[in-house]
């Protein structure tokens, strides 16, 4: 047979045995009270130590440094740039590369917060053919591109039909060509950009005969006699055994031509008013981390601390435009 579970009764009250027993539970309400503001407290404690904990890792906090991209880590203006930048409450952290094609795709996927180590033509080339958007937001320098002679000792000596030799590839090549124009030795057939060649200029306007060669041959190309000249690249000066003071002619820094080849910190668009970013770009533009800077040009630098964050973007986007036109 199968059994029934009964329910126990209520206590019987003594003086009423019809009616329950009331169980006074004011004791046990206080003890839940205690322990449930206990809780809170604690929940609120830990909290406020948790959301202090995440204001002292904010982006430039020593245990949340700020991630800079450069090539050449050790040149004299980034231990200056770190120390200054310390001094103002930012941490940073100089991270090295060894080529010039890692820190864009760094600086993309977040391993970096900024990266300075390019050009305004570098950055959009990778733009376009990446189909990304990363945006200048300060300037540093831009490095006149000169022409050299052990021929003649001024620009007004080369003559007509002399034959001067230029780098070919793509990114210096039509700076190059800029130079040879402001000049006076190329015409072109259309408007200059930085992605003219040697098939824009207009020979029978022109006072000389362009030869493209490469950068690294272009210094010993003017032992040739019959080159009457060179643009050579900077970093082929010195081991050419010249000086920058040694150019016959270079182009003007702040002229249009020039606009391409400013050096720039780059920042993912969505960072471009990044506070934290502009007060970095201040310290860098500040005179003891540029005068570190025109040490390691040996004085060849020509600073871009005047161009606004939004005046580069805009060059960017023209440039962008020239490129995708290509």
């Amino acid at each position: 047979m199968a059994s029934t579970t009964q329910q126990p009764a209520a206590p019987a009250n003594p003086t009423n045995p019809n009616e329950p027993v009331r169980v006074n539970h004011t004791v046990r309400n206080v003890i839940i009270a205690v322990v449930v503001v206990a809780v809170i407290a604690v929940a609120v404690f830990f909290g406020l130590r948790l959301n202090k904990g995440a204001e002292s890792d904010a982006k430039g906090s020593a245990n949340n440094p700020v991630k800079i991209g450069v090539v050449g880590a050790t040149d004299p203006q980034w231990p200056e740039f770190q120390k200054k930048a310390e001094a103002a409450g930012i941490h940073v952290k100089i991270v090295d590369f060894q080529d010039y094609t890692s820190e864009n795709p760094a600086l993309d996927s977040g391993e970096l917060d900024l990266n300075e180590f390019q050009h305004l033509l570098y950055l959009a080339n990778y733009n376009v053919q990446n189909n990304k958007d990363l945006q200048p937001i300060g300037g540093t320098a831009i490095y006149p591109l000169g022409v050299y002679s052990d021929k003649v000792k001024s620009i007004d000596e080369i003559k007509d039909g002399d034959t001067v030799a230029i780098p070919n590839d793509e990114t210096n090549q039509a700076r190059a060509i800029g130079v040879l124009k402001a000049a006076g030795l190329v015409t072109l057939k259309g408007d200059w950009t930085a992605f003219t060649t040697p098939a824009d200029i207009d020979t029978d306007k022109s006072k000389v005969k362009v030869t493209p060669l490469k950068a690294e041959q272009v210094a010993n190309s003017l032992k040739d006699p019959t080159i009457a000249a060179g643009v050579i690249n900077n970093d082929y000066v010195a081991d050419a055994g010249l000086k920058a003071t040694d150019a016959i002619y270079q182009d003007d820094a702040e002229s249009e031509e020039a606009r391409p080849y400013i050096n720039v910190f780059v920042a993912r668009k969505a960072d471009v008013n990044n506070e934290t970013y502009k007060k970095l770009i201040k310290i860098f533009q500040s005179k003891d981390v540029l005068d570190k800077l025109q040490e390691n040009s040996g004085g060849t630098a020509v600073f871009a601390d005047k161009f606004s964050a939004s005046e580069l973007q805009g060059y960017l986007a023209d440039i962008e435009k020239d490129a995708k036109a290509q």
